[in-house]
């Protein structure tokens, strides 16, 4: 067992931060449940007496993983992933279905989201992993292992299919980055993000040629002609394009000065930098017509949906598919500077916003609480994620530093996409904001990954 020193080793801000969020999610909770009709404070069938039930095992099992003794995560940081993939074989065998998904595990009267237990797991496991490799990454098979580690759970879940949750295991390359990986492949990650979503915003073919002028633009940059060299294929493209109005003339253009390009770099002999960037542009073209082709014929309707209420709102039913995002702003505009009062909020009392209690739980915030308390939750968020990378980086070992940075990739993308889901700036995917949306098995895992790195945080002034 651990002992506490109240002289040092304890990161009482971190801890404060942690109760902040949860006392925040119960009064919230309560919140979506009152009803000023009712006399009753809550009965026991109630969905808000079962959230509070989970705050209180969660912090039981928080307090918990600071009494322990840190270092056996070490040991078994192998067994508790494997644990995980088990868990996540399981549900999609003997699973509950609820609203389309086969995520969870029904125990009597409470159910299980072995999703949410994965992220501990992988956070483990992949520290463990990459803690046995001294330094950055050497080898194709470190970087094959880790990517697969990362990719397992992400693939059992996308067959339940939970696509929101499989999503948030993509931010472990936060502690990819962290441990070497080529920063190029996340410029060609980012480069074929935002080739998809303007595809589906504009035309393909406005893509691929805003894609080929740029490329074309780094191309002549690396020629003599220096930073005049990136200049004058954009010049030339935009004038072409307002001049002539015609994006063939400007596609024929820009496909001759990569010629140009591409016969200077091989007389150069720089085949590699030559093959990687029009690696880049084939790819980036085919992808673009294959999103428009992907959304039109693979894609079912209530998916459309989904991505059109993201991307082309204007395109949507107001009553029908953008119904959601529409009453979320519309709850979170009301509340203004000092929001409408705690258990005042007209929207939040009688469930205007769906699913306000889980996805959209930003909205109780606003309109309740306004600008002034939904910026004080966003503050507490960013200060939580800060000292978790903080904690990573002054890790006194390996394993350490990793599942800091892996906890606060959870962190972050569970963050920004969730309340970007209530503001219409992220698509609708059913992401909750740690400690605050309903969800048991959400707030009692992220009360152990909490608590257990806390309690390795300690770990910098043991003997």
């Amino acid at each position: 067992m651990a002992t506490f020193n109240r002289s040092k080793g304890f990161d009482w801000v971190f801890l404060s931060l942690y109760l902040s969020l949860i006392s925040i999610g119960v009064l919230m909770q309560y919140a979506t449940y009152y009803n000023p009709d009712s006399s009753s404070f809550a009965s026991g069938s109630s969905v808000f007496t079962s959230q509070l039930i989970w705050t209180g095992i969660s912090l039981v099992f928080f307090l918990l993983c600071l009494l322990l003794d840190w270092k056996i995560w070490t040991g078994l940081a192998y067994p508790v992933y494997g644990l995980c993939l088990f868990l996540l074989l399981v549900v999609l065998l003997f699973g509950t279905e609820i609203k389309g998904a086969r995520s969870w595990i029904m125990l009597g009267p409470y159910s299980m989201q072995p999703s949410e237990i994965a992220k501990f797991g992988t956070a483990l496991g992949l520290a463990n992993f990459l803690a046995s490799i001294k330094g950055d990454f050497k080898s194709k098979s470190e970087i094959l292992i880790a990517i697969l580690m990362c990719f397992l759970p992400l693939g059992f879940i996308m067959l339940q299919p939970d696509a929101g949750s499989a999503l948030v295991f993509l931010s472990l390359f936060l502690l990819f980055y962290k441990k070497g990986f080529n920063p190029m492949f996340y410029f060609i990650g980012s480069l074929f993000i935002a080739t998809f979503i303007l595809s589906l915003i504009y035309s393909p073919k406005l893509v691929i040629v805003i894609t080929l002028t740029v490329v074309t633009s780094i191309f002549f940059y690396r020629t003599i002609l220096g930073i005049l060299g990136f200049i004058i294929p954009i010049v030339l493209a935009v004038t072409s394009y307002f001049l002539y109005n015609n994006i063939y003339f400007v596609l024929g253009l820009i496909l001759v000065s990569i010629i140009m390009a591409v016969v200077y770099f091989v007389r150069e002999r720089d085949i590699r930098f030559t093959a990687q960037l029009s690696t880049i542009m084939a790819s980036i073209s085919l992808l673009s017509f294959g999103t428009k082709y992907f959304f039109d014929h693979v894609l079912e309707p209530h998916q459309q949906d989904r991505i059109n209420v993201w991307l082309r709102p204007h395109l949507c039913d107001p009553r029908g598919s953008l119904y959601n995002i529409t009453q979320s702003k519309i709850a979170i505009g009301s509340g203004g500077l000092e929001g409408r009062g705690f258990l005042q909020g007209a929207l939040t009392r009688y469930n205007y916003v769906p699913e306000q209690s889980t996805d959209f739980i930003f909205t109780v915030i606003g309109e309740e609480q306004g600008f002034i308390g939904a910026m004080t939750v966003i503050i507490i968020y960013a200060f939580l994620i800060i000292k978790t990378l903080q904690i990573g980086e002054r890790a006194q070992t390996p394993f350490i530093g990793n599942y800091a940075y892996a906890i606060a990739g959870f962190l972050i993308i569970h963050f920004f996409v969730n309340i970007g889901m209530t503001l219409g700036l992220m698509p609708v995917i059913g992401i909750p904001l740690p400690f605050i949306s309903k969800g048991g098995s959400s707030i009692l895992m992220f009360s152990i990954m909490l608590g257990v790195l806390l309690n390795m945080d300690r770990a910098r002034y043991s003997r």
